[in-house]
Parts: C-alpha cells; structure tokens; sequence
C-alpha cells in the first residue's frame, strides 16, 4: 500500500504564498497522474491543481489560475502546489491525490482519484 502525506500548510494573510508538498511512500507514484483538490466546510471538493505522470500537461480550477502552480520531481517522489496571492476564500482542507489510469489530460474530477492523503489545513486571513 502506499502512502500520500501532504505538509506545508499554515495560517497566511492575504496576498502571500504558501507552498504545499505531497511526499509519497510505500509506493511509487511516478507513474500516476496527481491531482491537489481541497475541500472549504460545507462545500464540494474542489480538484485546484493536477499533473500527469510526466508533468508534461497540467490543468487548474479557474478560481486558481494565474496563481497556483502544480509540479513534480519524479525523482523525489515528491508533487508540489505553490499558492501565491493567496486570498480567504481559498482557505480549506487541501489534500494530495493519486489517479492510476492513464489519461492525455489529468483528470478534474475528484472521483477519477484512487490514493488520498491526509490532507493539510490551509487558512489566509483578510
């Protein structure tokens, strides 16, 4: 079984960065798409950020654009999401996933992940 572990969260004010990383073990991920998504309370989970397995393609919820970049070190085992001009409203639970399948696009919907981590409390306050 492997294993996602996601670090790098935090309370931030608004306009800063915060950088996560998802650390997989146990398994190796090199060969699978990952995708960050994040859940607010009381609100859907949200795929923000997603790279295939290569880190060829990548694809991003529109609220995120311009703003948060998702890329991996296959090397390390290791995939990353960089926050910057972090606003409230981005302010949730942010967890790694893992998609086995192999797809031209990573995957935007929350439910194409088959390996979750833990997730990682981001807050930014106004």
């Amino acid at each position: 079984q492997g294993q996602l572990v996601e670090s790098g969260g935090g309370l931030v004010q608004a306009g800063g960065s915060l950088r996560l990383s998802c650390a997989a073990s146990g398994r190796t991920f090199r060969n699978y798409a990952m995708g960050w998504v994040r859940q607010a309370p009381g609100k859907e989970r949200e795929v923000v950020g997603a790279i295939t397995w290569s880190g060829d393609s990548t694809r991003y919820a529109d609220s995120v654009k311009g703003r948060f970049t998702i890329f991996r070190d296959n090397a390390k085992n290791t995939v990353y999401l960089q926050m910057n001009s972090l606003k409230p409203e981005d302010t949730a639970v942010y967890y790694c996933a893992a998609d086995n399948m192999k797809r031209p696009l990573p995957s935007a919907s929350q439910y194409a992940y088959d390996y979750w981590g833990q997730g990682t409390q981001v807050t930014v306050s106004s």
